[in-house]
């Protein structure tokens, strides 16, 4: 099956930093950075659907496809049970989360949307805290994987994968309940993942470990200027690239955690690079991460698209 952002003339877009947006412009408290929360309250699904609404009204203005996630890049166990969720409780809200995305979709039948099951690392997005086999991060991420698989997104993605052997397991899980599946690595300033590994390598190592099954990979939660020089390149494995998600700021991970103040870059210098990205990258897929707003999209949207 190919996945339908995959097709067609006009790269696809996706939301913005969605806890960014949420905490420094909408000024609400997201506890251990976790949007998932939210899909429990009439007032967070509120602003939940207000937030997606956004992106889906400037993809029909502009007449693209839109890639959205689900809030659920926190949703997973470790990062459940800090804040009082048990697995039955998780398999839940995950499931609840998708539904809230497709309603969405619904609701505005002119749009392509393709809904994303959003799947975060185990540890901190960007370090490496405590490594997990492939195994381990297969049983791990099984969780959301089924709960994806019955609410009917249409992709799950790992999203800021630190090192390999996770994307691996994000990956088999995702295998395992007959969806398919994409991996957005985060990488530092030197262009390597915060592992160390380098992107090429990462690529790989998945693909040799998983048959090739993830249906293309991503660059997210790092600036452009982090990895150009790294994907500028005629070596084949760059063909698998087919998204980024950049960060606004070009401040490295370890900046950007220290600071107290959303910095939004500038918005037509991060077009400007996805606009060269996307002469060396078959790029389906252009959104944002952290820092990222609608305002951004709608430049990076203008900058990437055909003639």
């Amino acid at each position: 099956m190919t996945l339908r952002q995959l097709t067609g003339d006009q790269p696809f877009l996706a939301d913005g930093g969605l806890e960014t947006v949420l905490i420094y412009l909408d000024g609400i408290d997201l506890p251990e950075f976790a949007s998932f929360p939210l899909v429990q309250t009439d007032q967070g699904r509120e602003t939940l659907t207000a937030y997606y609404t956004t992106y889906v009204q400037l993809a029909a203005r502009l007449g693209r496809g839109i890639v959205l996630d689900t809030p659920t890049w926190r949703a997973s166990l470790d990062w459940g049970a800090r804040l009082g969720y048990d697995a039955d409780r998780l398999e839940r809200v995950n499931r609840r989360a998708v539904e809230l995305v497709r309603d969405v979709a619904l609701a505005h039948p002119d749009v392509e949307v393709v809904v994303n099951g959003a799947v975060g690392p185990r540890g901190d997005g960007y370090v490496v805290e405590s490594a997990m086999s492939a195994s381990e991060a297969t049983r791990f991420h099984a969780l959301q994987a089924r709960a994806f698989a019955d609410a009917g997104v249409d992709v799950m993605t790992g999203v800021t994968m630190t090192h390999a052997d996770e994307a691996i397991g994000v990956t088999r899980a995702a295998v395992a309940v007959g969806l398919p599946s994409a991996v957005s690595f985060t990488v530092e300033t030197d262009g390597r993942l915060p592992s160390g590994q380098g992107l090429a390598e990462a690529i790989a190592q998945v693909d040799d470990a998983t048959n090739g099954a993830p249906a293309y990979y991503l660059v997210n939660c790092a600036h452009p200027t982090h990895f150009h020089d790294v994907v500028d390149t005629d070596e084949s494995w760059t063909s698998r690239i087919k998204g980024v998600r950049a960060n606004a700021s070009p401040m490295s991970h370890a900046e950007l955690d220290a600071a107290t103040e959303l910095d939004r870059g500038d918005i037509a210098d991060l077009a400007g690079w996805y606009r060269e990205l996307r002469q060396r990258l078959d790029l389906r897929v252009v959104g944002g991460c952290c820092g990222t707003d609608h305002e951004h999209i709608e430049a990076i949207a203008v900058a990437t698209a055909s003639p």
